[in-house]
């Protein structure tokens, strides 16, 4: 298969990447709950957590950990708020995103028409908060 997700990390579709790794990317969501809403995907086509190993789980759940630990950083914000849900892509994804409350877990409050110049400013800000945390060899364009 040839997920949505593999044509992004493949560049066949463009992506706001912020982590690239040998294992997993992580790139802005087209729909975002909060402003720097982040996926943490692997480069290996698995349709559910549950099916891939857990040494991908941990290694996603560690970038994940990162990713969140910047945008606490980039956005102010108190929490980082994580959810697997596998609906949208058939293709493993964890949502990692600044968390204000929980109000922002759920996905009936997705921005479905984010500015484009406000997403790029989000990835930009996080690029930088993984550069100043020392992940710079991870951040695209560092």
């Amino acid at each position: 298969m040839s997920t949505l997700f593999s044509k992004i990390i493949n560049g066949d579709i463009p992506g706001r990447f912020i982590w690239q790794d040998a294992d997993c990317v992580s790139f802005l969501t087209i729909g975002p709950l909060t402003d720097g809403h982040a996926l943490v995907v692997p480069r290996l086509e698995v349709d559910k957590w549950t099916d891939a190993s857990p040494e991908l789980v941990a290694k996603l759940m560690g970038v994940a950990q990162t990713i969140g630990q910047s945008q606490v950083a980039a956005f102010g914000a108190p929490r980082a708020g994580v959810i697997i849900a596998g609906f949208e892509v058939e293709h493993l994804h964890i949502h990692v995103f600044p968390a204000y409350g929980l109000d922002n877990f759920s996905f009936a409050a997705v921005d479905n028409n984010p500015d484009p110049l406000a997403m790029d400013a989000s990835a930009e800000k996080l690029r930088a908060a993984l550069r100043s945390a020392g992940h710079g060899a991870f951040v695209p364009g560092a």
